[in-house]
């Protein structure tokens, strides 16, 4: 395994990745969704399980919801609503987004501190990072809170014993994402502007898939943390394919540590890391002290790109942007 190189940015950028993504988000995850950290509920992160399958857009649209309404979520749990939601909490960033997203923003009381998107959310009352502040919770009384089923999971257990209403859910492909902001439009009865919003997704997903589907797909190699890549069954993994790509580090599953022998072997032709908003990249850095690594095409042809992070790495509504961009980096002749 390859030597980490770990500064106070790169760290928190990894926490970001693992928010919704993980190693646990993807296993255990910091608030990024994926990899590598520890989640805040990993000491008792509930079964995880795949949400139903999405309804039809017409039916996501039509009229409002009916209460009490009732939901089984990702950690298989049935959660009854007895009316629609008027305080609502959101212990990760990307459920931070869908509320908003889905024009119920000015319901939410309390948000997580790693939630900066959109600019409004700076303003309302913080309870916790990845760890989350019960207490604080309690002190909005929301009559909804939105979780991640592996991130939050101590959190989770904590508020159910304590009577609060919980949906927690994990989604790990792109239509799941669109399927969980569907049934959160559902709950707070928001069902058509999240149908406009998993109608949009839809279109850039299918007008992306269009663009590529012609062309050769092109080796990649993903690092989104310090010393991480990511493999088959997350939601990255899938992007990276719809995008025209093939993952490398597919032949392993989840959020791991590189080996960095490995990626000279595989060659990829394209690197793709975030922006951490660092003066210069530290796995930009890394990648250029790593040995043997000038030999490879993505390197020598100047084929490393730099992506925004966290549309990317939220399973939320700007899940189409972070494609987007995918598929810029990987075949900018055809996204034009």
């Amino acid at each position: 395994m390859m030597k980490v190189l770990w500064n106070k940015n790169a760290i928190a950028g990894m926490l970001l990745v693992m928010l919704m993504l993980m190693l646990a988000a993807c296993g255990a995850n910091g608030e990024t969704e994926g990899n590598g950290a520890k989640a805040e509920g990993a000491t008792a992160t509930p079964a995880v399980q795949s949400p139903s399958p999405a309804p039809s857009e017409e039916a996501a649209s039509s009229g409002e919801t009916t209460y009490p309404y009732s939901v089984t979520d990702g950690t298989g749990t049935e959660v009854t609503f007895q009316q629609e939601p008027s305080a609502i909490v959101t212990l990760v960033p990307s459920e931070t987004e869908t509320v908003f997203a889905i024009g119920a923003g000015d319901r939410v009381v309390g948000v997580d501190e790693w939630s900066n998107y959109p600019p409004e959310a700076a303003d309302i009352a913080k309870i916790g990072d990845m760890t989350t502040n019960i207490e604080a919770v309690l002190a909005l009384n929301p009559d909804l809170v939105l979780a991640s089923a592996s991130m939050n999971g101590d959190a989770i257990a904590k508020l159910r014993e304590l009577n609060v209403n919980v949906y927690a859910s994990e989604p790990k492909t792109y239509d799941e994402v669109i399927a969980k902001i569907e049934e959160i439009g559902r709950i707070v009865n928001e069902n058509e502007e999240a149908a406009e919003v998993a109608g949009h997704m839809r279109e850039v997903r299918e007008e992306i898939e269009t663009a590529v589907q012609d062309a050769d797909k092109k080796r990649v190699y993903l690092e989104f943390s310090p010393g991480y890549t990511v493999g088959s069954g997350e939601f990255l993994d899938e992007l990276l394919t719809m995008a025209g790509g093939s993952n490398i580090a597919g032949g392993q599953a989840g959020w791991y540590q590189v080996n960095a022998e490995e990626v000279i072997v595989q060659n990829p032709e394209v690197i793709i890391y975030p922006d951490f908003g660092e003066e210069k990249s530290s796995i930009l850095t890394a990648i250029e002290e790593r040995p043997g690594w000038e030999a490879i095409d993505a390197v020598k042809n100047g084929k490393m790109v730099m992506v925004t992070n966290d549309p990317l790495v939220r399973v939320g509504p700007r899940l189409a942007e972070g494609l987007q961009e995918l598929a810029e980096a990987i075949h900018p002749e055809l996204m034009k």
